[in-house]
């Protein structure tokens, strides 16, 4: 049974703290060569990068970096080195994106460029993708470094496309489609399977962890294109419809276009894209969303993923990690409720 529609009796622990829990050992020493390799005797390097490092992220990615290598337990320790360059990888993703996007908010407080400026955030960005191969090249297992260098370009083409896309009323939900995958799930699907391969998995283990990391992001980041519009306050620690400000086509918008009337067309075209749309004028465009059904639709999508996420598991032996990673994916799609 999907523990997707197991919402009553919710345990005492989320399946994210428990997650951190069972992987609290390898996770501090994630945490202290994370810690460690944001150093540098240029001053601003460490500054910027450990105010985005220490502001509040989950880590999910290299938790389940730590968990996809306990899932097999024949590792020699190169998932910590992995999970810290996963973790790398995806903040330097963010100081990028808040430059690109023009943010001024990540996880809740300043974005960085905000406190810094551009080029700082670029540079340092540029730090941490540096270190980050550092510490794959490190471990000497050039297959497992070919899969992150892979996801790194993959990412950057996705970036590409997202910006190519920005305001475009063509959009495709195919085009979207390539753009989560490229930009959030991929890095995902990396963590995964490198913590697979350190971990000693056979090649059906490693498939089946990639499988499992490419759909739990996906199902990622269609929850988050859904919280844009109206999740619970803080729940992505930016300013609700920040995304419709930026011109970012993420599915609901694609789907409301597609279906709305001239006018409704013309109140979200004309919100898209204004760094100034006001509160008023986002709600009026939630409120078309609403009408179309389009953002419980796009939550329905991020369910298949889930589901298809924890089916990429059952071909793996039974066990507590197993089920904890199963259980994770609910933690995925839940917090949109």
């Amino acid at each position: 049974m999907s523990v997707l529609t197991q919402t009553k009796d919710v345990p005492a622990l989320s399946p994210i703290e428990r997650l951190l829990e069972a992987t609290q050992d390898d996770m501090g020493k994630v945490n202290a060569l994370i810690l460690s390799r944001a150093d540098s005797h240029v001053e601003m390097v460490p500054e910027l990068a450990r105010y985005l490092i220490d502001s509040g992220g989950k880590r999910l990615r290299p938790m389940l970096t730590v968990a996809a290598a306990a899932l097999f337990g024949k590792g020699n320790g190169s998932a910590v080195n992995f999970a810290a360059a996963v973790e790398f990888m995806h903040n330097a993703t963010l100081l990028h994106d808040d430059v690109v996007d023009e943010s001024d908010m990540r996880r809740g407080k300043k974005a960085a460029r905000m406190v810094w400026g551009n080029k700082a955030s670029i540079l340092v960005g540029d730090f941490l993708l540096g270190q980050a191969f550092m510490m794959m090249v490190e471990t000497g297992e050039i297959a497992a470094l070919g899969v992150l260098s892979a996801a790194s370009a993959v990412m950057a083409e996705g970036e590409v496309f997202q910006l190519a896309k920005t305001g475009d009323l063509t959009t495709t939900p195919d085009d979207y489609a390539e753009v989560i995958r490229a930009k959030t799930a991929v890095l995902f699907e990396a963590a995964c399977e490198v913590g697979a391969m350190s971990g000693g998995a056979d090649e059906e283990g490693r498939r089946a962890l990639a499988r499992y990391g490419l759909a739990l992001g996906n199902a990622f980041q269609l929850v988050d294109d859904v919280l844009d519009y109206g999740g619970q306050a803080g729940t992505l620690g930016k300013n609700t419809g920040d995304d419709l400000r930026e011109g970012k086509m993420t599915l609901p918008v694609i789907l409301a276009l597609a279906e709305g009337s001239e006018d409704e067309r013309s109140t979200i075209s004309t919100a898209l894209g204004d760094a100034d749309a006001t509160a008023e004028q986002v709600s009026a465009v939630v409120a078309i969303m609403e009408r179309h059904q389009t953002l419980s639709r796009t939550l329905d999508q991020a369910h298949g993923h889930a589901r298809a996420a924890q089916a990429a598991l059952d071909v793996l032996p039974s066990s507590e990690m197993r089920q904890l990673l199963s259980d994770v994916v609910e933690f995925s799609v839940l917090r949109a409720y």
